[in-house]
């Protein structure tokens, strides 16, 4: 497949975009709220913007018309989907903790266990953002060589 250099670009800075995401919201914002306390209200800040970078990388892939470009997107979002299933495991550990701290007496235990559980609860994530990161390196070699993966092809069938 012939890809003009203006396409690389394009198609480079959906996974540009998703590494910058990942490193700037999940490496740098989430340590910096539990490191200064905040709680988990703090904890949305970050995830609030990683969900906006990802609802933007999911409708650029919809609506760019050159095929290349729009698969490369699409690609990235893939990936989002990865992080979004960490999120829901993030989540649903974190409930899971406020339910077992709910109804305990003794609140200085309660507050102790939710602050073991609250780091725990950040691993399936944490895993998932450095898993991706690794896939979102090979998807840049991808983009340079100007090839699409054979899943993306499938599901996505160039026109013409």
């Amino acid at each position: 497949m012939d890809v003009s250099d203006s396409e690389k670009k394009a198609a480079r800075w959906a996974h540009d975009l998703f590494v910058l995401n990942v490193l700037f919201f999940h490496l740098l914002l989430t340590p910096a709220a539990i490191m200064l306390g905040i709680g988990l209200k703090g904890l949305l800040v970050p995830l609030a913007a990683s969900l906006a970078v990802i609802a933007y990388i999911y409708f650029r892939g919809q609506r760019d018309h050159r095929w290349f470009v729009a698969a490369h997107w699409r690609l990235a979002f893939l990936r989002c989907k990865l992080l979004l299933i960490g999120y829901a495991l993030t989540a649903s550990i974190l409930l899971l903790a406020e339910l077992l701290t709910m109804g305990m007496q003794d609140t200085h235990m309660a507050n102790i266990l939710l602050t073991v559980i609250t780091r725990i609860a950040i691993m399936p994530t944490l895993v998932l953002v450095m898993v991706t990161v690794v896939m979102e390196a090979s998807a840049t070699s991808l983009v340079a060589k100007g090839e699409v993966p054979e899943k993306i092809r499938k599901a996505f069938p160039p026109h013409g």
